[in-house]
């Protein structure tokens, strides 16, 4: 078993690798548009592929999957919902972001808003990517395969975070190669080759699940069935109250946190900023989409088959694979690696291992070049050293690369480990940054007038306002808060979006009280890329939030 496992993941790893040389071979990385944006030389396929890995990561996978095991179905808004902020990306961010010609949001900010802006928004994505993400991403792809690969017993480890420790140190060597002397085309291409990986892997484990599951009789509607006998809620798509993601949610901070993510998140649209065009931009981005809206058969429905192995009828090996912790709740974030584990035969093992090291290595990279990015032409080139070389900038990435990458391998276990919850308590640390940040880019967009003076405001006591609705609200943060909070708004996302609105409205009335511009902006047109848009594009936007709003309704009925 341990051979045909190791042969395929081998196999799998060095195929991606040799076909990503193969694409990148003549690829431009002494300069920095050619090593930050791939020489703006992206086309559809690779944009929606690169989009897809970055984010269908472990924090996906692995804390997805943990979500629906706790709480069935109801977690899928994470990903329907991005599939809607996907298309307000393609329609009305994109457009504005390739006519801009940046290869930051913090050079947007600038264009915008001025210099201090974009120095404080640079940090802060920097800071947050060390201290949130990257650990995140290292911290639960590692117990994912420690649970897949049972690498404590391979490795003869008695202690579960001496394990993690191992595999988010191999998984930083070799995402960091990718990242520090690959450059964005690489990145993108090896994500595109991971992701279709990651589709055929990921569909894989549900079939067999839904096997096991269904055994002699019923077929896969029998499992389902099975399901929802012992779990009548698993497959209701509004949720509960007592539920982290209850319905009234995705119209507060839910959304919010989608927009963010999905439309002014450095790590995710920075490819969007490296596409050929307009129209190229805007098919990978809506392929995404497409691709989002159906993702809860590989990223929630296992969560659920997994809960009814462990909590329905006690399987043994599953009961024993997850385990409990001191308090007697179930390691939810266990619950993946053990299930992919059970059903999927030896020789394919190997093979999804190899595809999950792949979506942790894409994020990982894909985090670490926009980190690079923003240090480099936000805080290097503009600061340190106006007059450097596009040698020197590129260098400062690749050193900015190293330090980042690794900050969060000490970082990750020392933030993630022990807690419940993981996928919600990330999304809260999350809340901090991306409801400031998503305000004063919405109103800078919208509202022609609003200066520098009125955003450094608004973010700054946003910051503060979201560090004291995030860390004042009791010990478990992520699902029972205690305190305040819970008394005053019952979710932390429906504290992100009073925040939100709150902040909209401070910069306006700062505006209007005389923080505001003498001339209306006018966003110049730096003719970089042909603006010219799909043409389909805006009929494929609107069938694609019709499906979103259809698949609601369908399992909520």
């Amino acid at each position: 078993m341990l051979s045909m496992t190791f042969l395929s993941f081998l196999f799998f790893t060095g195929l991606v690798i040799a076909l990503t040389w193969w694409f990148t071979r003549g690829s431009d990385l002494k300069t920095d548009e050619g090593y930050f944006l791939a020489g703006r030389s992206l086309t559809g396929i690779f944009i929606a592929g690169s989009l897809l890995l970055t984010n269908l990561s472990t924090e996906q996978l692995i804390g997805l999957n943990a979500g629906s095991f706790n709480d069935g179905l109801s977690v899928m808004c994470w990903e329907v919902i991005a599939g809607m902020s996907l298309v307000v990306l393609a329609l009305v961010f994109l457009p504005r972001y390739l006519k801009s010609g940046i290869a930051t949001i913090p050079q947007f900010l600038e264009e915008r808003y001025g210099s201090s802006v974009r120095a404080l928004t640079a940090g802060i994505f920097i800071v947050a990517y060390m201290l949130i993400l990257l650990p995140f991403v290292l911290f639960l792809g590692a117990r994912g395969l420690n649970g897949m690969l049972n690498l404590q017993e391979l490795l003869e480890i008695k202690d579960e975070l001496a394990a993690i420790w191992y595999v988010i140190i191999f998984i930083a060597i070799l995402g960091g190669g990718y990242a520090i002397w690959g450059g964005m085309r690489a990145i993108a291409v090896s994500d595109t080759f991971n992701g279709a990986g990651l589709l055929i892997g990921g569909l894989m484990i549900t079939f067999f699940s839904l096997q096991v599951i269904a055994g002699d009789d019923g077929g896969f509607m029998g499992a389902f069935e099975k399901i929802k006998t012992q779990d009548a809620d698993a497959f209701n798509s509004i949720g509960s109250a007592d539920e982290g993601t209850h319905w009234p949610t995705l119209f507060t901070g839910v959304l919010l946190l989608n927009f963010f993510y999905w439309c002014t998140n450095q790590q995710i649209i920075q490819r969007t900023f490296g596409a050929k065009n307009l129209a190229e931009g805007q098919k990978g981005v809506l392929l995404a989409a497409f691709f989002k809206i159906l993702a809860p058969l590989i990223l929630v429905l296992p969560g659920i088959m997994a809960a009814y192995l462990v909590i329905g009828i006690g399987d043994p090996e599953m009961v024993e694979s997850v385990g409990q912790n001191a308090e007697g709740n179930w390691i939810a974030d266990r619950a993946y690696g053990s299930l992919v584990s059970k059903v999927l035969p030896s020789w394919l093992l190997g093979f999804f291992a190899a595809v999950v090291v792949g979506s942790i290595l894409s994020t990982f990279n894909s985090v670490l070049n926009s980190a690079a990015t923003l240090f480099s032409l936000d805080v290097y080139k503009k600061y340190l050293n106006p007059n450097a070389s596009t040698k020197a900038v590129v260098r400062s990435g690749q050193i900015c690369s190293f330090l980042v990458a690794a900050f969060a391998v000490i970082a990750a276990p020392q933030i993630f480990y022990g807690k419940e919850a993981i996928f919600g308590f990330f999304q809260t640390l999350n809340g901090v940054y991306f409801i400031p940040l998503l305000a004063i880019i919405m109103v800078g967009m919208f509202h022609r007038y609003a200066d520098g003076r009125s955003a450094l405001i608004t973010l700054l006591i946003g910051l503060v306002l979201m560090a004291i609705g995030t860390f004042a609200t009791g010990e478990d943060k992520a699902q029972n808060i205690d305190g305040w909070l819970s008394d005053a708004f019952g979710s932390p996302f429906h504290y992100m979006g009073f925040i939100f609105v709150v902040l909209i409205v401070l910069q306006l009335l700062l505006s209007a009280a005389g923080m505001r511009r003498g001339e209306p902006y006018v966003q110049e047109d730096k003719g970089l890329v042909d603006l010219t848009p799909w043409k389909p594009a805006r009929f494929v936007g609107g069938a694609l939030i019709l499906l979103v709003l259809g698949i609601y309704a369908f399992f909520a009925i």
